[in-house]
């Protein structure tokens, strides 16, 4: 069995136990790129009616923007987007969008954020919702963005003859993005450790 802290109450806590923490954290968060493939595995065989089943639109949507030569950081956020899917059933983006948030810019954690709206534009109207419920963020710096991303990645992503490449394909980039935060709560001691 692995150290652990001694204290009971963080305020109880002493920079010895937060040293060990720190340590296991660290091995804990390098396997990030390992369970979120295993959570998006998660997806296949599950059709929900549609098409083709989620792992394979998610897959399906990464291959569509690596194609089109969309640099690393979008594609992952691409091949991640949906993944929520499992877990909040009702605001899967947002889920998607928060697994990101640290590594990924501002723009694309927006267009990731707010994906399930814009995608909205090709299918509301059949539920009796407003199809252009996208309009409310026509100033957003990132509308034009979020709205490209559904029209050429995934709006089309639900066709079972179309290339969709195997997480393989995906994997080393996913494990370059998801490598350092780029923003996080806990940035300023992540690099006082790594500078240690």
């Amino acid at each position: 069995m692995s150290q652990r802290a001694s204290f009971t109450r963080m305020e109880d806590s002493v920079a010895a136990d937060w040293r060990l923490i720190g340590a296991e954290f660290m091995q804990f968060a390098g396997q990030l790129p390992d369970r979120l493939m295993t959570h998006l595995k998660l997806l296949e065989n599950d059709y929900g009616g549609f098409p083709i089943d989620r792992y394979t639109h998610c897959l399906q949507t990464a291959t569509r923007a690596l194609r089109d030569g969309r640099d690393e950081e979008y594609v992952v956020c691409a091949l991640l987007h949906d993944m929520g899917d499992t877990l909040g059933s009702f605001n899967h983006a947002d889920i998607a969008a928060a697994i990101l948030k640290p590594f990924v810019s501002e723009e694309n954690h927006w267009m990731v954020a707010q994906h399930a709206i814009f995608q909205g534009h090709y299918f509301f109207h059949h539920l009796g919702m407003d199809r252009d419920m996208r309009e409310q963020f026509k100033d957003h710096p990132a509308y034009a963005r979020t709205a490209e991303f559904c029209e050429l990645y995934d709006n089309p992503s639900f066709d079972p003859a179309a290339e969709t490449l195997p997480i393989s394909a995906f994997e080393p980039m996913l494990r370059r993005v998801l490598a350092q935060p780029k923003q996080s709560l806990y940035k300023a001691a992540l690099t006082q450790r790594q500078s240690a």
